[in-house]
């Protein structure tokens, strides 16, 4: 059984669209005209298809095609035709595709919103509820301009979080590979040098330590390697399952240095998210259910939960907020104004504004004080070992000399 898109027309003039399952189009007509509806259009629904060619569509691509169809609409062009123009000039060929596909469903009667439901992949069911909102409200340019800023401010998040944690990894990476150098290559030619002088017995306590430690290393290399990797597999697999990743994300807002951070980066996610939505026409719960899925953190996303049922209860966003313990008592709070005074959506702007100059600050203040430790703690131990290697060289050319 098959999918029918039909458009037919009731006895008041009034045109009406939807979707029929049925054998063929003649049996759809034949239920159409027993609803006293007059079929004027009737087409199969077209099976929905995975676009893979090409490659993914990036988040600053979205933020190009939602202005330029929030312009293109704003000016009056149809919907049908903006969508033919932008899956024309793009540069993605995946993106094209999906766009000439959401283009031949809006010909065949489907809305737009349905067609972009039809990519969860590219459009998330965020960017689909604004949509949808916009459609019903008649307001689809001024929805895509705010999706727009939405999404250009998440991609800023992002960047900051990825930008903030580049440079550390980076140098702890190189650190390692120092000190495996060292431990596999160096460290055993200055013990080899040791052996011929034949002061090995002779030799400082801290050299013989470090050269235990490169002893440990290269006769237990493989152990070591294999030990890492399941250390590094148990853990990756353990965040696969529901409790392990609820561990990992309660753990991650509770680090000493790192946990703040992520909390604030949480708030400003939450309320830039849900202001949007609100701002946009979404019903709340429809809104806290949206934000809950795409909030990044199982602890933040139960909250949000838990909340949203106790709105359904009748109650208001502000004290089951509380209660979580997630989301900070200023934050809360203001949330809590926002709805006694019916501006909810701009105190959660306002709320999101403030937290992602606080994110700003903190990624810095992070960064800041990541890189001196990192340089301490790599200076420190490559310091260690040349001393512990050069100590007995002075040792020995003092030797020399007294002789």
């Amino acid at each position: 059984m098959a999918e029918w898109i039909w458009e037919a027309k009731a006895r008041n003039g009034e045109v009406r669209k939807g979707t029929m399952e049925a054998d063929n189009a003649d049996l759809v007509q034949t239920r159409l005209r027993a609803q006293q509806l007059n079929p004027v259009k009737v087409k199969k629904k077209p099976k929905e298809i995975e676009i893979n060619i090409g490659a993914p569509v990036k988040e600053a691509e979205l933020v190009v095609f939602v202005r330029q169809f929030a312009t293109m609409i704003d000016a009056g062009l149809p919907l049908v035709q903006c969508l033919e123009i932008l899956a024309a000039q793009g540069d993605n060929k995946r993106f094209n595709q999906i766009l000439k596909d959401i283009r031949g469903y809006v010909e065949q009667g489907g809305t737009f919103s349905e067609g972009l439901r039809k990519h969860p992949k590219v459009f998330d069911e965020l960017f689909v509820n604004l949509v949808a909102a916009g459609e019903m409200g008649g307001i689809l340019d001024t929805i895509l301009q705010r999706l727009a800023v939405y999404i250009e401010k998440r991609v800023k998040l992002k960047r900051q979080v990825r930008g903030a944690m580049v440079y550390p990894t980076s140098i702890l990476m190189v650190a390692i590979l120092v000190i495996v150098v060292m431990l596999t290559w160096v460290i055993p030619a200055f013990q080899g040098m040791f052996a011929e002088f034949g002061g090995v017995d002779q030799l400082p306590g801290i050299t013989k330590f470090v050269i235990s430690i490169s002893e440990g290393f290269v006769s237990n290399f493989w152990i070591i390697f294999l030990a890492i990797a399941a250390l590094v597999t148990g853990v990756t697999y353990s965040y696969r399952t529901p409790g392990g990743k609820r561990f990992y994300h309660r753990l991650l807002l509770t680090l000493p240095i790192i946990g703040p951070v992520m909390r604030k980066i949480a708030v400003a996610r939450f309320t830039r998210t849900l202001g949007t939505l609100l701002g946009s026409g979404v019903p709340i719960l429809d809104a806290m259910d949206v934000v809950a899925k795409a909030s990044g953190n199982v602890i933040v996303e139960q909250a949000i939960v838990d909340t949203a049922n106790k709105v359904r209860e009748g109650r208001t966003m502000s004290e089951p907020l509380m209660q979580t313990g997630v989301f900070p008592s200023m934050v809360v709070q203001m949330i809590g104004v926002g709805e006694q005074t019916g501006a909810l959506d701009n105190m959660l702007n306002k709320i999101a504004d403030f937290y992602e100059e606080e994110v700003d600050v903190a990624v810095a203040s992070l960064t800041s004080l990541l890189e001196p430790l990192m340089m301490v703690f790599i200076g420190g131990i490559v310091g260690v070992i040349l001393i512990a290697m050069y100590m007995p060289i002075f040792s020995i050319a003092g030797k020399v000399q007294a002789e």
